[in-house]
């Protein structure tokens, strides 16, 4: 077991620190510190009927999942067995940096700063892009696999699949906003490019991280909310539901294929 240093210490300390941040972030998100809400906030431009790009309401409840398993990972660093681990050594730093921009993106949207909010989503998306691919590069030892596995892969690669299909709508709403309005049939043309462009990315997650089912599942989850909200909501576009449902089914084959072969990185 390597030596716990001063430096292991100050990066435990910054993860619970950012962790209390992620948490009080979500709690002002939420509302409960008064109205108003992420949904509500900038005239409602991120709302489940703003764009061809918005998930359903239900899709948020994903965050419940991701905040949990942060709070696990931030209990779970600071086991004697895991202060000085090679792992958290190389992504504790990058998962904190993720908390604080989440928190940050909450703040910026009740402000009404879309763009701003943009500029925050992409650099989150690219911190943990860092991260789940770090991750897959550094193996678990095999007496904490089966933990391991669920508190630091599995909840960083529901956090990186979740915000890679967040930002999507993030921008789309943002470009609604801003007046961007190109009419029929564009919003559907450009939507279904936009989804491709998901899937795309998803293969590229799937590949680089040894195929983090974990990732694919969260994709896949926020595509087929969209779905739903084109389905039984507005704007309707079933080209669009329909889109989304193959790439997330795309997504989940591809990535599973690569864990039928063996080369999955989370495996117990």
């Amino acid at each position: 077991m390597a030596t716990t240093t001063s430096r292991d210490y100050a990066r435990l300390v910054t993860v619970t620190i950012a962790e209390i941040a992620c948490l009080v972030g979500s709690a002002i998100g939420s509302g409960v510190f008064g109205p108003p809400q992420v949904a509500e906030a900038a005239g409602g431009a991120l709302s489940a009927d703003a764009t061809m790009l918005a998930p359903a309401s239900q899709a948020f409840s994903i965050w419940s999942v991701i905040y949990l398993g942060l709070a696990l990972y931030t209990i779970w660093q600071w086991l004697p067995a895991q202060r000085a681990a090679e792992r958290h050594r190389q992504v504790g730093w990058w998962i904190a940096a993720s908390m604080v921009l989440n928190a940050a993106w909450l703040l910026v949207v009740r402000q009404g700063w879309l763009w701003m909010s943009v500029l925050v989503i992409v650099v989150l998306v690219l911190v943990l892009g860092h991260v789940v691919r770090t991750l897959a590069q550094k193996p678990r030892a095999s007496t904490e696999s089966v933990v391991d596995v669920v508190v630091t892969d599995a909840t960083m690669g529901l956090y990186t699949g979740w915000v890679s299909v967040a930002v999507c709508a993030n921008i789309a709403a943002t470009l609604v906003d801003s007046g961007v309005d190109p009419g029929a049939p564009w919003p559907d043309v450009w939507a279904i490019t936009v989804l491709v462009a998901v899937g795309l990315v998803g293969v590229v997650l799937a590949l680089v991280t040894r195929a983090n089912i974990a990732i694919a599942v969260a994709l896949a989850w926020g595509l087929s909310w969209i779905a739903v909200g084109r389905l039984n909501g507005e704007p309707e576009s079933i080209v669009t539901a329909v889109t989304a449902i193959v790439v997330a089914f795309v997504l989940i084959a591809f990535t599973g294929a690569i864990q039928a072969r063996g080369k999955g990185t989370v495996n117990p």
